[in-house]
């Protein structure tokens, strides 16, 4: 196979091990949006969450990959649950600065609560046994294969969700307008909290993944991580799941690129930089639409 052409595929496997990862987060942070209208400042620190509940889960209980991903999502999917009754939903109907001060709130308490408890980094043991194969000079490890397959799974499962099953008409149906949806029967507050959930399970399965691959963790490493996924959310147009999809393997695929072509401390600026004059040039996201107001 022609050496550029392997450069290229193997470039291309790195963006979507990276912006697998990316979208699992992003779409916590536009399924929120899409029905509150509000930005889940705290949903990074989730993804910390995810990350520790899997280190605990691996070393003090001893068990493998599978039971750990499972355990961490339905973990962080709760902690989802609880942050939205306890923290947001007392603030519905206040102005939406509170909800946004709440939110970095939250984080910082996520933060600082698991600072207390373990101030120093925690390496991960190894959960899955890291195989190489050759593929007429492509490489690809059974880890990034993991990763890969397992977030395009998880992304397909959410998309289904929402677009051909019951519940996922009724977040959509809030999202368009949550005033007038309790009058058709649905229950605002369980499909809320359902979305809540399902956002956060995505975010701790992310967790998992990356502590995977990166396997070192500390208690500060969802700020940048869900900065950039955020930023993803933006790019693909919050609210909109498909869009927060294309947004993550763009961000991916731009710092993969940056790294191939840059020394590793461009990557951070060059592909803000970028996204930045993306929004610019379509301030709605790629995917995304203005809100009509109604009057």
């Amino acid at each position: 196979m022609n050496e550029a052409l392997i450069y290229w595929l193997q470039q291309g496997l790195n963006a979507l091990q990276l912006g697998g990862i990316y979208a699992l987060i992003a779409l916590g942070y536009t399924m929120v949006y899409g029905i509150l209208a509000m930005i889940n400042f705290a949903h990074g620190d989730v993804f910390m969450i995810g990350a520790f509940f899997c280190f605990l889960l691996s070393t003090q209980l001893g068990l493998s990959f599978v039971p750990t991903l499972l355990l961490t999502m339905l973990g962080t999917g709760l902690l989802g649950v609880v942050i939205e009754r306890l923290a947001y939903k007392p603030l519905r109907q206040a102005p939406r600065v509170s909800a946004i001060i709440t939110a970095l709130g939250v984080g910082l308490f996520l933060e600082n609560f698991t600072l207390a408890l373990s101030p120093y980094p925690k390496h991960i043991p190894t959960l899955l046994g890291n195989v190489t194969w050759n593929l007429y000079g492509l490489s690809l490890s059974s880890i990034q294969l993991v990763i890969i397959s397992l977030s395009l799974v998880l992304i397909g499962l959410l998309d289904t969700i929402v677009h051909r099953t019951r519940i996922g008409m009724a977040m959509r149906a809030i999202s368009w307008d949550k005033t007038y949806v309790p009058l058709m029967g649905i229950p605002v507050d369980r499909v809320i909290s359902i979305t809540f959930a399902i956002g956060a399970g995505l975010a701790g399965a992310a967790g998992s993944m990356y502590a995977l691959a990166y396997p070192v963790i500390d208690p500060y490493m969802g700020i940048l991580v869900g900065w950039k996924a955020f930023i993803c959310a933006v790019v693909g147009g919050i609210g909109n799941i498909r869009g927060a999809m294309v947004g993550a393997f763009i961000l991916g695929s731009v710092e993969i690129m940056v790294v191939a072509f840059l020394p590793s401390t461009f990557r951070d600026f060059v592909a803000f930089t970028l996204l930045m004059l993306l929004i610019i040039v379509r301030p709605y996201g790629i995917l995304g639409k203005p809100r009509v107001q109604k009057v």
